[in-house]
């Protein structure tokens, strides 16, 4: 199906119930006598075209419809007598995007009809679309909701893996770069689980109503297919959770590092001043400008002085050697 952006239609589609499809136009879904039999309506939500034909042409409640058009929502599965209002969260793949910036799909599913909206592009949506125009869809509402389930699980899995890599680069980097350059990383990582993990939770619970409540519109096989994406989403949960605490201690290792070359350092200019404040000591008594300061009459008082520093800081490191302090 050709996008028109003009009217908010992104893809629309006649099942056959074989697999194949044909698409359908923005005037033929505006036109509810010719929808006849089972059919999917993809529709951009800021479009007002689509919240006009939403609210006055779809025949939909007007709470599905504002749960189709909320500005923010999270993903759940509302059952009711009508059909399965189902709201769920794919990983950003477009260009230029933050792959844990998550792009949520609505979908409201009846026995004969899909009709789902989104704000911006979502991969698995596409993957759905190019299975129909290759006559390997879904022939069933309840198989197309198990199919996009399916798109969006193996669409995270690559996020996923790729977090858990970055974690384990760190982790084999050590000491080796910056400890600085570990924190902000870190940092930025957890991040990235954080944002991941506050929408895979919720979405967990409404995969897991929607195999459960043993809806006439998914059958047992659909909820076979949907129960294998819930495993996968149970793992990855899993995995982000594992990740979060080998973050936490590898930055918590670090800060202790960084902790440990700080008190060496300290340590080292501590010593420094010990063994140098005898000398600073000297120096300040014979600096003051008073009569009466010794040698200054004599051509060799100079090496004296030297050789009593000298000896101080020679001195010194011996007793600092013998307290094992060095």
């Amino acid at each position: 199906m050709i996008n028109s952006t003009n009217t908010g239609l992104l893809a629309a589609y006649r099942l056959n119930g074989d697999g194949s499809g044909q698409a359908i136009d923005w005037k033929t879904v505006q036109s509810q006598s010719q929808l006849e039999g089972f059919h999917w309506i993809h529709l951009d939500l800021t479009n007002t075209d689509s919240q006009k034909w939403l609210h006055e042409a779809s025949g939909l409640d007007e709470t599905i419809c504002d749960a189709l058009l909320a500005e923010e929502t999270r993903p759940r599965t509302v059952v009711s007598s009508h059909g399965l209002l189902v709201i769920l969260r794919g990983v950003n793949m477009n260009p230029g995007a933050d792959p844990e910036d998550m792009v949520s799909i609505r979908l409201w599913i009846e026995k004969d009809r899909i009709i789902s909206t989104r704000r911006r592009r979502l991969l698995s949506v596409d993957a759905l679309k190019d299975d129909i125009n290759n006559n390997q869809g879904p022939t069933t509402p309840g198989e197309l909701l198990a199919m996009l389930c399916g798109h969006l699980m193996s669409r995270m899995s690559s996020v996923i893996a790729a977090l858990d890599e970055r974690v384990d680069n760190l982790e084999s980097e050590g000491l080796v770069s910056s400890q600085y350059h570990i924190r902000n990383e870190l940092g930025a990582i957890r991040r990235e689980m954080i944002s991941l993990r506050r929408y895979l939770a919720p979405q967990r619970e409404a995969m897991n109503r929607l195999i459960h409540e043993r809806h006439l519109l998914v059958s047992a096989e659909n909820r076979e297919l949907l129960r294998e994406s819930t495993d996968y989403l149970i793992r990855y949960i899993e995995d982000l959770d594992a990740m979060r605490e080998r973050a936490s201690l590898l930055q918590e290792e670090v800060g202790n590092r960084m902790a440990e070359h700080m008190n060496q350092r300290m340590y080292i200019l501590s010593l420094v001043a010990g063994i140098f404040l005898p000398l600073g000591f000297i120096t300040g008594i014979l600096g003051i400008n008073v009569g009466g300061i010794p040698g200054t009459e004599n051509a060799h008082a100079f090496e004296y002085v030297l050789a009593i520093c000298v000896l101080l800081i020679g001195l010194g490191y011996v007793i600092f050697k013998r307290q094992k302090w060095l």
